[in-house]
């Protein structure tokens, strides 16, 4: 296929494709897949070899958000019934991201509800990644505080934190139809006060929230744009009692396509498979491998996920190899400024366009999807009630 030739010569180079091209990813047939994992599959390869890192989800603060996002079964007004609790102590934090550790992950990932910290709260982080740092040699820390005020991004950084994660979510265009007590310019801004404090930007979508093919590559695209380390791929948990409970929007196959499109408009970039891969992707996670490079051991903030057991043996079935502690994740060439052109993500920045419209996915296509994507899986969506804020074991 002509396309995936191009894609594969253009993510070598670490060259932008088209939008039109990225939207033809979406629109390719069930009949291609394998073509189109193949392909990305060449471009992830090039950069990040068969590695795959491993990062751990500690949820410090749980539930009972002022903000209204509708995914998220922590939001005001949501009536899911997950666990909440308030700040975890330094000590209890350090004892949950020692099992993600133990289990193979190289980057804790520190999460709390709300709209933003204050800077006691920036503090008590501190206090907390310094506990983590002293127990596990080497571990990568990441703060998901929500967004940020001027010159708490420097204080984390001074604390410790090697990241800061904060997603855009959904395309600029469809931001308004999925919170009202923030906009998209917000999130914006808080990417790129991680980035201006030397901490490096983690921020990625989520998909299945109703979003077009066009609102898919215009995110994607915005992402390119911030040049964030790290780009998660959330898939839709539909949580009862949250307005999107009703969305399941997604098959395997469209994960996997929407998968490779991120991966061909980000070559070198870390694509990490999150959320809601065990609810959408099923019995094809592994194929997820050879797009992502990266994912979520274990549960998720307030669901469970796969047995990290299973994770791990996942990886091994499927060829890839967990990513050590003395092995740098991004490609030599990520960690020079001077390398980057004006654009995200390296290699050329400007977003070219093309004589050519993307094929449309035909009303069959369309037609067959909507079928699929009807079989609601609501058995697979658990509430985390182990780990962080029980007195559990947790999952890793």
């Amino acid at each position: 296929m002509d396309l995936l030739n191009t894609l594969v010569d253009k993510g070598l180079r670490r060259e932008l494709p088209t939008r039109e091209e990225a939207l033809a990813v979406l629109a390719t047939s069930d009949d291609d897949l394998l073509d189109v994992v193949a392909a990305a599959g060449k471009v992830r390869r090039q950069w990040f070899g068969r590695r795959v890192k491993l990062n751990y989800l500690v949820n410090l603060k749980s539930g009972l958000c002022p903000e209204d996002c509708s995914y998220c079964s922590q939001r005001l007004g949501s009536k899911a019934e997950i666990l909440k609790y308030t700040w975890l102590k330094p000590e209890e934090a350090s004892k949950a991201a020692a099992a993600g550790v133990a289990g193979g992950a190289k980057r804790v990932c520190l999460v709390a509800s709300g709209r933003g910290p204050t800077d006691r709260d920036v503090e008590r982080v501190g206090r907390t990644i310094e506990a983590i740092k002293e127990e596990n040699e080497g571990v990568e820390v990441c703060a998901c505080l929500g967004l940020l005020s001027d010159g708490q991004a420097e204080r984390l950084r001074s604390a410790g934190a090697d990241a800061y994660n904060h997603n855009l979510n959904t395309s600029e265009g469809t931001y308004g139809d999925i919170t009202t007590t923030h906009t998209y310019a917000d999130r914006v801004d808080t990417v790129q006060k991680a980035h201006a404090a030397g901490l490096s930007a983690c921020s990625g979508l989520i998909a299945g929230m109703g979003e077009s093919d066009e609102d898919l590559v215009d995110v994607v695209f915005a992402l390119r744009e911030l040049d964030p380390d790290s780009v998660p791929v959330n898939f839709l948990i539909p949580f009862e009692g949250t307005p999107l409970a009703k969305e399941w929007n997604l098959t395997p196959q469209r994960a996997l396509r929407i998968l490779a499109m991120v991966r061909f408009v980000c070559p070198d970039v870390e694509v990490r498979l999150a959320g809601g891969r065990e609810v959408h992707l099923r019995t094809l996670q592994p194929l997820a491998l050879h797009l992502a490079n990266s994912i979520f051991l274990g549960d998720y903030l307030t669901s469970e996920g796969q047995a990290g057991k299973a994770d791990l043996e996942m990886i091994a079935d499927a060829g890839f190899e967990v990513e050590g502690t003395d092995t740098t994740t991004l490609p030599e060439h990520r960690s020079d400024a001077a390398s980057c052109g004006t654009g995200g993500g390296c290699g050329s920045g400007s977003v070219c366009s093309s004589e050519e419209p993307a094929p449309a996915a035909t009303a069959e296509q369309v037609r067959a999807e909507q079928v699929r994507a009807d079989q609601a899986r609501t058995d697979l969506v658990a509430v985390r009630r182990r780990g962080a804020g029980t007195d559990l074991a947790p999952n890793a």
